[in-house]
């Protein structure tokens, strides 16, 4: 059985079977040393010549066995070439060859490459014919395991015509197989080429399985060469999914094992030179003598000296090259701990790198997940005030809603911060007025600056070009956050918002903000900390002022976000003054004019009937409540398979879409409505979560979104849109 097993590996290992030949007949060795030298150069037509005439040898000595093997060696020159029909015709003919003698391991082979060409010319169960007979030739032989060989030859054939369905099943048959030490490299090339098939069919979850156990098996064999292709195909996996720190992470690696394997080939080969050299240097030595023994018969003593010195010489070289080869194999050690100490450190960066993504899809979906009950309070509380309450009921739902504001502003915040981490927000480059937008902003904040009588006062440098390109709605962000921290800290004072041209060349303008206030200041030793997630400079501030602790967090992430470094100098009870700089694009053309929306009327939403799909029965009584409250129409489905059936015989004049249903998604229902309803216009209900966006919601046919928890205004303004 061992012997039949190692035959047929050396038979898969090797591109040609050239030959299984007798030593003792000439004519065919002959041949195929030519016939292997013209393989080698590439000279294809040259060795299909040489091999016919060792054939023809074969037919007229009648030799069966050298006949088989030399018709499948043309065969697989043939099949390798992608002539199929003449691989055809040869491997039937090689594995007739055996019907009159005992069957080897090139009738198993011929029959399998009988398959292997069926398959590649789509005839699939003319192939399984025979890889069956291949099979069943295997077990009688009695070499059960190495099946599992042609199993997976057979998976590549499949592969290599592109039929992925059949490739799968193939590979995963072996890789189901009891693991044993017969079985267990096959299975790993078998999970290698899954993997690379999936991330063909861009099914990346599963591909990234694959690989991992790719790796685990790779440990009980340590293939140094394996494990190189398998990391290089993971680097390109994430290369694939712009995850680039992975992806350069796998990729150092792979270079590291490739240039580990060098290294062991190089001390090979340094090593047989060294053998190489010291028998040279025999060689010489014996030549060196015999014409010493010729001297020595003139001058003894001059021959004495010279044997004396060239056996001195001999050894300083040889004690030299031993000393530079322990030298070589004592830089290989320590280069190989160097190589596993960095990949200890690469795992403990990727475990960390791991380790924060978590923390970050943790936050990210409690925020999500908070958002639906926040509705509901936040719903109720919008119904109870427009319902007429009475005034001692007035003050606990003014407080109500003021506390689910604030719960809503503090979720909103860290799913802020959790997408800046994450870099899943993009930055814009439009054209927008930067003057008036600060003029904006210093009118929508007089409110807050009177209630702690502050004066508010704006400074804009003239020079300051009118067009710039860039970010408007961060670069508003980062200047509320400024401003509404210096006017919550700061009363009977005052709060300055300065704005100069820095520098200006080649298009480029560079705008310096400062943001004064004379408030409470901050403590020296809070000035780093300030900048940190839930950081206010102490407890007795938070009690204080309240706030979440994280609107300086985001102001720093934005800044560096669009290129800046923000600064903070402060004093307690004096103030504190955050500065900036940010570079702007130059645009000298002028804005079109935008003309406002006007605000909703009631009588645009009076007696319009709207579809709610929407599985939260406390979602869907405040919804309903709301649209009732504009004398809407409204029905209410739970899931999205029946508002697919309704909708193809009853018309409603909107849908509001909840993005998570049970069954089929609200994105996936929105695609089938879409398929027989190009017009009714449907709005996504969602609590936004850091994989989710608005144009990643519209691509799928919805109209526009609105987020939980709902605000009113916004929630009867963008209805009222739709409806001229």
């Amino acid at each position: 059985m061992k012997y039949y097993y190692l035959l047929i590996v050396v038979c898969f290992l090797n591109p040609f079977l050239y030959s299984q030949t007798k030593q003792n007949t000439d004519s065919i060795s002959y041949y195929n040393k030519l016939a292997n030298k013209k393989l080698n150069s590439k000279e294809y037509n040259e060795a299909v010549l040489l091999t016919k005439k060792s054939i023809d040898f074969c037919e007229t000595n009648h030799i069966p066995e050298d006949l088989g093997n030399q018709t499948f060696k043309l065969g697989k020159i043939y099949y390798n070439q992608r002539k199929y029909d003449e691989a055809l015709k040869n491997f039937h003919k090689s594995a007739a060859s055996f019907d009159s003698i005992k069957p080897t391991c090139t009738k198993i082979l011929a029959l399998h490459y009988i398959g292997a060409a069926n398959t590649a010319q789509g005839n699939y169960k003319t192939a399984d014919i025979y890889y069956l007979k291949a099979q069943k030739l295997l077990k009688e032989l009695g070499v059960v395991d190495s099946s599992e060989i042609l199993n997976f030859q057979k998976a590549m054939a499949f592969k290599a015509n592109k039929n992925y369905p059949l490739a799968l099943k193939t590979f995963q048959k072996i890789i189901k197989k009891p693991d044993n030490s017969s079985v267990i490299k096959t299975k790993i090339k078998s999970y290698y080429q899954l993997g690379l098939i999936e991330t063909q069919l861009k099914r990346n979850d599963s591909a990234m399985i694959y690989f991992d156990k790719a790796l685990n098996y790779n440990e009980k064999t340590n293939d140094l060469a394996q494990k190189s292709k398998i990391v290089l195909a993971i680097s390109r996996y994430y290369k694939q999914n712009k995850n680039y720190d992975l992806a350069y992470s796998y990729l150092d690696e792979h270079y590291q094992l490739e240039n580990y394997i060098l290294k062991l080939k190089n001390a090979k080969i340094d090593f047989n030179e060294f053998e190489k050299f010291k028998k040279n240097q025999t060689l010489n030595n014996t030549i060196k003598r015999e014409s010493e023994e010729k001297i020595q018969l003139k001058t003894y003593r001059y021959s004495k000296l010279v044997s004396i010195l060239a056996i001195a010489l001999i050894s300083i070289l040889s004690l030299l090259s031993l000393a530079l080869y322990k030298n070589n194999i004592i830089r290989n050690q320590n280069n190989l701990l160097l190589r596993e100490k960095n990949k200890e450190l690469i795992l403990a960066k990727n475990k960390a790198e791991k380790a924060s993504k978590a923390r970050s899809e943790f936050l990210s979906t409690v925020s999500h997940e908070l958002r639906t009950p926040l509705n509901a309070i936040n719903g109720i509380t919008h119904l109870l005030l427009e319902d007429n309450p009475k005034k001692a009921q007035l003050k606990y739902l003014e407080s109500l809603k003021f506390s689910g504001n604030y719960l809503t502003t503090f979720i909103n915040e860290i799913l802020e911060i959790n997408k800046i981490d994450s870099t899943k927000v993009e930055v814009e480059n439009i054209s927008f007025n930067l003057k008036e937008l600060l003029f904006n902003i210093q009118s929508s904040l007089k409110e807050l600056a009177t209630a702690n009588k502050n004066y508010f006062n704006l400074e804009i440098d003239k020079a300051i070009p009118d067009i710039l390109i860039g970010d408007p709605t961060k670069l508003s962000q980062i200047i509320l956050n400024l401003i509404n921290n210096a006017l919550k800290f700061t009363q009977n004072g005052q709060v300055s918002v300065i704005a100069k041209l820095f520098a200006e060349e080649d298009e480029n303008a560079t705008v310096y903000f400062e943001i004064v206030d004379t408030g409470i200041g901050i403590p020296e030793d809070k000035l780093q900390t300030v900048f940190e997630s839930f950081s206010q400079g102490s407890i007795e501030v938070n009690r204080k002022y309240g706030g979440t602790g994280l609107g300086l967090t985001i102001v720093k992430k934005l800044i560096e976000l669009l290129g800046g470094e923000i600064k903070l100098k402060s004093e307690v009870g004096k103030g504190s003054t955050f500065t900036f700089k940010l570079n702007f694009k130059i645009n000298n053309e002028p804005l079109e004019a935008v003309t406002e929306e006007k605000p909703y009327n009631d009588k645009q939403l009076k007696h319009k009937s709207i579809l709610l799909i929407e599985d939260n029965k406390i979602n869907q009584m405040i919804t309903r409540k709301m649209l009732e409250n504009k004398a809407i129409t409204c029905e209410i489905l739970d899931n999205g398979e029946e508002a697919v059936e309704l909708l193809k015989v009853k018309r409603f004049d909107m849908i509001l879409m909840d993005v998570h249903l049970p069954g089929i998604n609200g994105t996936t229902a929105t695609q089938q409505i879409r398929e027989f309803d190009k017009t009714t216009p449907i709005i996504a209900l969602t609590a936004i979560s850091l994989d989710e966006n608005r144009d990643m919601l519209l691509s799928f046919g919805m109209n526009d979104v609105i987020t939980k928890p709902f605000v009113p205004d916004v929630f009867y303004s963008t209805i009222a849109k739709f409806f001229d």
